[in-house]
């Protein structure tokens, strides 16, 4: 909750994330290089994707944000390095893999030198690559999220620092709370196109259309203080405001497909729902279903019979960010 908040053009911001698993996982397998062969070999597992790359190109080539991750670090020239990523997630779910990739990228090459980056900073550098390597619109959290894990309350006083609060629930709240929320994806990648450039362009131009922002930040706020409470039912109203606010900073923020998935939750009686992300055509929602959560399977059948497209990802509450570790003895390089 607080999306839109955490971005250049909001200055400050208040935002309220939950880490969730599936994770993403890179593995980075070194040898020694051999001569005239590219240093890096890619296997982009999700796009069957396997390429070469050069550390020293000048240029993006399949995949720009795997590869700016290697431009931050300097690689020894005689190192190869063999490098696997591997989701479960689909790619354009709005659920934050793209940078939950540029982490675990830059993590594991902080570890295979002098590991002397800490989370925020690895989280800081990811920011960067979208940002600034990559001229693309990009809020702080899912960076965040991915490098700190678990429940986290961000307050963004300048952007783009901000403070990370975790919190940490009760273990009997967590285990209701994961088995009440559902994840849907609505089968298509979310867009950032003609829409978001618009709201974009409005929020940069007019003072007076950021009030808007304001009721994001206060879904955050009182998202954090019901789940402070143990009140998953205000939790809940919290999200609902959260996507309330995301529709008045443009009506197709919330997607023809996003509200089909709404109207039929609705009739089974749940007490929270947020379109994910930027929204738009594609992308996912986030159910919080009611206490009992009888009808859950159900309406997971009832969602995915409804259109070919949509489809149940099943989630857990994910404690920890970024884990990374060495599989031998070999020294950092």
């Amino acid at each position: 909750m607080g999306g839109w908040t955490d971005t250049w053009f909001a200055g400050t911001g208040k935002v309220l994330n939950i880490a969730v698993f599936p994770p993403v996982e890179v593995t980075v397998v070194t040898r020694p290089k051999r001569a005239g062969e590219p240093q890096i070999r890619i296997h982009a597992e999700n796009y069957q994707d396997v390429y070469d790359l050069s550390s020293d190109a000048k240029s993006w080539t399949k995949h720009p944000l795997i590869e700016a991750g290697f431009k931050l670090f300097q690689l020894p020239p005689a190192l190869h390095l063999d490098v696997t990523i591997y989701s479960a997630a689909p790619a354009g779910a709005s659920t934050g893999t793209s940078a939950s990739v540029s982490v675990a990228i830059l993590g594991a090459l902080d570890l295979l030198g002098r590991r002397s980056l800490t989370s925020h900073e690895l989280a800081a550098k990811a920011h960067y690559i979208e940002s600034h390597l990559l001229k693309l619109q990009s809020g702080i959290q899912d960076q965040l999220c991915a490098a700190y894990g678990g429940i986290n309350y961000l307050e963004m006083t300048q952007y783009p620092e901000a403070s990370v609060s975790p919190i940490d629930l009760p273990e009997e709240l967590a285990w209701e709370l994961e088995s009440r929320l559902l994840l849907i994806y609505l089968g298509k990648p979310h867009s950032s196109s003609a829409v978001h450039e618009s709201v974009i362009r409005r929020l940069e131009k007019s003072p007076k259309f950021r009030r808007y922002l304001d009721p994001l930040r206060a879904a955050a706020e009182a998202g954090k203080e019901a789940l402070l409470r143990g009140d998953l039912t205000a939790f809940g109203e919290a999200m609902i405001e959260n996507t309330a606010a995301q529709k008045n900073l443009h009506p197709d923020l919330v997607g023809e497909r996003a509200r089909q998935v709404l109207e039929m939750a609705r009739r089974y009686g749940v007490v929270g729902y947020k379109v994910n992300g930027a929204g738009g055509v594609g992308g996912s929602v986030t159910l919080l279903l009611a206490g009992d959560a009888r009808d859950k399977h159900e309406l997971i059948q009832r969602l995915e019979n409804a259109h070919a497209d949509f489809r149940h990802l099943p989630i857990r509450l994910a404690p920890h960010g970024l884990r990374r570790w060495r599989s031998d003895d070999t020294p950092p390089v």
